[in-house]
């Protein structure tokens, strides 16, 4: 009788402890600008999750446009006085409205266990003096609108095209400088190097592209779930 009752009692903290672990899908977005759209979530992305989660345990959703300031995506100005020059969409956040739909889409009827932020942008918003702000809001629009208030952030930063560029310098190492910075300073935060990936050799000469390679995009895509998933297993840690 006692044997009966211990096993009993094995069973249930078993499926206590399983359900605490799977109990609700791990949601990937992915989003951003032309490296993002050029990335293929399911050649590079979605097989490293799954492996480490399970499909049933998986949901990615992809939305990025090319040429675009995190201004497409953020509702709110954030530069003092706002911008007239670069890249100023008319109606601030439309981007974001197209996104989120898209998550909502794929979540529909799923409870959540964890969410994660994949951001691969920056190469339009080189004269924007506001980069970490527009971040910051991007982060607290998804936290409202998902009703989910730990959500991990993955940033690409931009790689080193242009950097050779005097014209595009200063505003291309702002960038690459906040990027790196917001994700280190984030206590659910990860940035990916990207500066590798853009190398193509044009009439025998190494240059570096703005966009990246095939083989570029493949380890892009790699590299953002291995960071996803550390970030995720070091969420559950302190759980």
């Amino acid at each position: 009788m006692k044997l009966w009752v211990l096993l009993i009692l094995f069973i249930v903290e078993v499926g206590a402890e399983e359900l605490a672990d799977g109990g609700g899908k791990n949601l990937f977005i992915l989003s951003g600008q032309s490296n993002m759209a050029g990335m293929d979530p399911v050649i590079s992305f979605t097989p490293v999750v799954t492996k480490a989660f399970g499909k049933e345990n998986i949901i990615v959703a992809k939305s990025a446009y090319s040429g675009a300031s995190i201004r497409s995506w953020a509702k709110t100005n954030h530069e003092d006085p706002p911008p007239t020059r670069g890249r100023v969409p008319k109606v601030r956040g439309h981007f974001y409205d197209t996104l989120i739909k898209k998550v909502k889409s794929a979540i529909k009827g799923q409870s959540l266990q964890t969410v994660t932020l994949v951001w691969m942008q920056g190469e339009s918003d080189l004269n924007n003096t506001a980069y970490e702000a527009y971040l910051r809001e991007l982060l607290e629009q998804l936290q409202s609108d998902l009703a989910f208030k730990t959500i991990n952030i993955v940033i690409g930063r931009i790689s080193d095209s242009g950097l050779d560029n005097p014209k595009r310098l200063e505003g291309r190492l702002n960038i690459r400088k906040v990027q790196k910075e917001f994700a280190e300073a984030h206590p659910r935060g990860a940035w990916v190097d990207t500066d590798d990936l853009n190398d193509r050799e044009v009439d025998g000469e190494m240059i570096h592209d703005l966009h990246y390679t095939k083989e570029g995009y493949r380890v892009l895509g790699k590299r953002f779930a291995e960071k996803s998933i550390a970030l995720i297993r070091k969420g559950k840690k302190k759980e």
